[in-house]
């Protein structure tokens, strides 16, 4: 079963083509216009479009759609007699056709095809990054599919990329894919963590420095530019570089140009850039905490990591491979996890993502004595289950709106608790940004406003 955008300006062509995928299970979606469709490609795992459309036509449509992604199937729906237009379509890369008037059952047959080629070229496209990253990738929800699909698509284009999530949700496997996947494979892939080093020794380890350029400076240093030249540069954390290093960033990737700290010389260098980032970096521009054109320079491709809240139905299938996997690392041959062990795992809330699942798994295995791990063996620091939302009850004497604000004012102030006064991570629970947040907290008089923002 697969997402289908269907393309035509005939209402009641769209309503046929809609009803037939739906009953047959696929998840169609639909746009009245090739300029429409290309605002609702992402997702789409194959395209069927009519042929002649006005505006912009099913051929125009189509080289549009192979700019963005090759390997999404397009069909064509072309009126009796056209068939030599859609040969030399097919050409040009469409998958196939179906002719106006079309036999349901054909047409069925088309679309299961491409939707099918679409699923075999995703599948080999991640077999080899999982070949080169020597991890495998576990993503069938569906917003996993969605980010490995928009992964495999700007993989080989070459942009940087600015890669969103919470801590701990795997941003840095993101960083690997787009190296792995890209026209850089087989060169360098390196990786700085602007959060570990001081803000003024962070220069130096980026750009490298000279002989004697500071204290300590007893020889001369490539830097993690020149380490990664002709390859892919991972900048994990990026919100964490001082203002001052952030104006030579932005000037490396723009011209390709670095100055060793204490060196008159200017290098050349040919990197892509790859910056990870917990940080609401267009609010942080929007108040000055960081440079407004490097976060647009960073933000050519803008990908999100969705948390392990929104990603539930991958969690037996992460569970069972970290268990494989620190089970071979220990050496303990085949190790398993109960059913109600996984069940136990899929229904506790993991505020630390990935990472924390794969340290609970990881705890669980080392104490593992047995084939297979019970649910009793999760009692010492289990993850507490996600509670159930409650539902506010009007309060008498308050104006709808006072009500509003003494419900926000409450969800704020156990967000604050729970994440012991830390903002950035109030903020992230809350799901909104960290500058919103303080507003809120003045606003409510909650004090804090100066606390920790890490």
């Amino acid at each position: 079963m697969g997402r289908v955008l269907l393309v035509d300006d005939e209402p009641a062509v769209l309503f046929t083509l809609r009803e037939i995928l739906a009953d047959r299970g696929h998840d169609p979606i639909t746009a009245a216009s090739g300029a429409e469709a290309l605002t609702k490609l992402d997702g789409a795992e194959a395209v069927v479009t009519d042929l002649s459309m006005p505006g912009m036509s099913g051929l125009e449509l189509l080289a549009k759609i192979r700019e963005r992604d090759a390997s999404l199937p397009v069909v064509l729906l072309t009126a009796h007699g056209s068939e030599k237009v859609a040969v030399a379509a097919m050409k040009a890369g469409a998958y196939d056709y179906a002719t106006k008037p079309f036999d349901i059952d054909e047409l069925l047959v088309v679309v299961e095809r491409a939707l099918e080629a679409r699923g075999l070229r995703v599948a080999t496209r991640r077999l080899a990054a999982e070949h080169a990253i020597g991890k495998r990738i576990i993503g069938e929800s569906a917003a996993m599919r969605r980010l490995l699909d928009a992964v495999s698509r700007v993989a080989d284009k070459d942009v940087t990329v600015l890669v969103r999530g919470e801590t701990g949700s795997g941003k840095e496997m993101v960083g690997s894919l787009l190296h792995a996947q890209s026209r850089r494979a087989q060169k360098p892939l390196v990786r700085f963590n602007c959060a570990a080093i001081p803000g003024d020794l962070a220069e130096a380890e980026l750009f490298g420095h000279a002989k004697g350029a500071f204290t300590g400076a007893q020889q001369a240093r490539r830097g993690f530019f020149a380490e990664a030249d002709t390859g892919t540069l991972v900048l994990d954390e990026v919100g964490e570089l001082p203002m001052g290093v952030q104006a030579k960033l932005l000037r490396a990737i723009q011209e390709g140009e670095i100055q060793p700290v204490g060196s008159g010389r200017v290098d050349r260098v040919d990197v892509r850039v790859v910056a990870c980032t917990n940080r609401d970096l267009a609010a942080e521009a929007r108040v000055g905490r960081f440079r407004e054109d490097l976060y647009y320079r960073l933000a050519v491709i803008d990908l999100v990591v969705p948390p392990l809240r929104d990603r539930i139905d991958d969690i037996p299938a992460l569970a069972v491979e970290f268990t494989r996997r620190y089970a071979e690392k220990f050496g303990l041959g085949s190790v398993r996890l109960s059913p109600a062990l996984i069940a136990r795992l899929r229904a506790s809330a993991w505020p630390g993502n990935v990472r924390q699942l794969e340290n609970a798994v990881a705890r669980l295995v080392a104490m593992s004595s047995t084939p297979q791990i019970e649910i009793e063996a999760l009692v010492d620091g289990a993850p507490p289950t996600e509670p159930a939302p409650s539902t506010p009850e009007p309060i008498e004497g308050l104006t709808l709106r006072e009500q509003v604000e003494a419900f926000e004012r409450g969800l704020i102030s156990r967000a604050l608790e729970a994440s012991h006064g830390n903002q950035s991570e109030a903020a992230r629970k809350l799901g909104t940004s960290r500058v919103t947040l303080i507003d809120k907290i003045k606003k409510y008089r909650l004090g804090g406003g100066d606390g920790p923002g890490i």
